[in-house]
């Protein structure tokens, strides 16, 4: 009889291109997968309905693929630290494979699982598969993490990345009486959203699982990547690789990724091409190196990386706040951009920056409340990438200019200067002049119309007021 191993699913929720759960397969053709519905996770005051809803998918296609190659996914509901020992013990599995993760919580859970199975002499084997490189493969001349994106980049991009590696050919499902043992400890079907208390019929800009992970990519790849630099700010435009949340979940592989952009630079011939391929590449060195700051900087998650935003005198006002949340602030772009994250469960990343530059320069209020916003409605919500998008529009993060401040008006005139977005996801005012719309500059007696709030602040006096605190805190 085979002996059983068990991998374990958290943020690879995919059979291709999967380090972890090819190399256990390569041991033992007998591999069990699991996923575990941790409750320190789900009941988290930052969790979403449209990321668990999403998540939820991306684990059905799973299960099937499981399916198709012979093996199961076996579905838990309850704190991996207590599923995981007593699975391993109760089936006598030798070895427990997983892929590693750069959260705080994480890896303190981890830490517990491995003392928990290596007290019974149970092996577990890890692997780094959701970076291109590990944490300490990319440091300074002095040994140090990287607290700049430049030189990181610059060193990151020069070594050599891993291959895509094969899915299992086959694998081997239970047994019957194996089945029931995990059955007596507590085995559930998948469930759905709703069954978690997480409702969302929201629809998602990239359907979930690793099907459409790898269809976009492809369509990403032959149709948008070859003016990807020029319109990757254009919120309006399709130009983005829409790839976020399937790095998130795991349903494709940043070596995947990579490789295609290298088959990509290997078939271009202008230097226009190699720009556009090598601009999206620097996106995913941000990624990175959000992932590599988080890991050698936990502490990132709970606040400021510079130490005179750690006690900034934020005004924190709940009204302010209220508007900016429900996208009714007054500034177009920052109301529409809002729209869309509510109805949609994701923004485009110029948007991003703009309303986050918004909250925390015009507004005033501690970017820590966005934040959690965000991660409560994207359903791409990744804590690294999250946090260090938010620590940069705030000024708090890993950034060689450090007080960076967006002007609503000019932002939407640059990149949304037809008012297309704009009309999209404020259907109110899509009758407006486009220049009214762009700059914002809307007649009250119009906006009163319409149904459309006038300015909540005034960007240059917010601007003057948080330049002043800004000067005084760093004083």
């Amino acid at each position: 009889m085979k002996k059983v191993n068990l991998f374990w699913h958290r943020k690879d929720l995919r059979i291709s291109d999967n380090l972890g759960l090819k190399y256990a397969s390569e041991k033992n053709s007998k591999v069990v997968g699991i996923f575990c519905l941790d409750p320190n996770i789900l009941e988290g005051d930052d969790i979403g309905s449209a990321r668990v809803n999403y998540m939820i998918g991306c684990l059905q296609e799973l299960a099937n693929n499981y399916q198709g190659l012979g093996g199961e996914l076996l579905i838990f509901q309850g704190k991996p630290q207590d599923i995981i020992p007593k699975l391993a013990k109760k089936l006598e599995i030798e070895r427990v494979y997983w892929n590693l993760d750069v959260e705080p919580y994480a890896r303190k859970r981890d830490e517990e699982i491995i003392n928990l199975l290596s007290a019974e002499n149970i092996e577990v084997c890890t692997f780094w598969d959701q970076l291109l490189h590990e944490p300490w493969a990319v440091l300074t001349k002095a040994e140090t993490p990287y607290t700049v994106y430049g030189p990181f980049w610059r060193n990151w991009v020069s070594l050599e990345k891993k291959d895509p590696v094969s899915k299992p050919e086959r694998l081997w499902g239970l047994s019957e009486g194996e089945i029931e043992m995990v059955t007596s400890l507590g085995l559930i079907s998948l469930p759905k959203g709703k069954d978690l208390g997480f409702v969302w019929e929201g629809g998602f800009v990239l359907s979930p699982g690793e099907k459409a992970a790898r269809e976009r990519l492809d369509y990403f790849c032959d149709s948008l990547l070859s003016s990807y630099d020029e319109n990757r700010n254009f919120p309006a435009v399709d130009g983005t690789s829409l790839l976020s949340a399937a790095l998130k979940f795991g349903t494709i592989a940043p070596r995947t990724l990579w490789q295609r952009t290298v088959e990509e630079l290997e078939n271009t011939q202008s230097d226009e091409g190699r720009n556009n391929i090598i601009a999206w590449q620097k996106e995913l060195a941000w990624r990175e190196f959000y992932q590599h700051c988080l890991y050698f900087f936990p502490e990132l998650a709970q606040g400021a990386y510079r130490e005179h935003f750690k006690n900034f005198p934020w005004e924190n006002d709940e009204v302010k706040f209220k508007a900016w949340c429900e996208g009714k602030t007054g500034y177009p772009i920052v109301d529409a951009a809002m729209r869309q994250l509510n109805e949609t469960g994701w923004m485009h990343n110029r948007c991003r920056m703009i309303v986050a530059s918004f909250l925390t320069k015009d507004l005033i209020i501690d970017w820590r409340w966005g934040e959690k916003y965000f991660m409560q409605k994207l359903y791409d919500g990744d804590l690294a990438s999250n946090n260090g998008g938010w620590q940069w529009s705030a000024s708090s993060g890993m950034d060689p200019k450090p007080l960076r401040i967006f002007n609503p008006a000019s932002q939407a005139q640059k990149f949304d200067p037809e008012g297309e977005y704009i009309r999209q996801w404020l259907p109110e005012i899509s009758s407006l002049d486009t220049g009214d719309l762009v700059t914002g500059k809307i007649l009250p007696i119009e906006a009163q119309s319409c149904g459309y709030p006038t300015p909540i602040v005034d960007h240059k006096t917010q601007q003057r007021t948080f330049k002043a605190l800004y000067a005084q805190v760093k004083g």
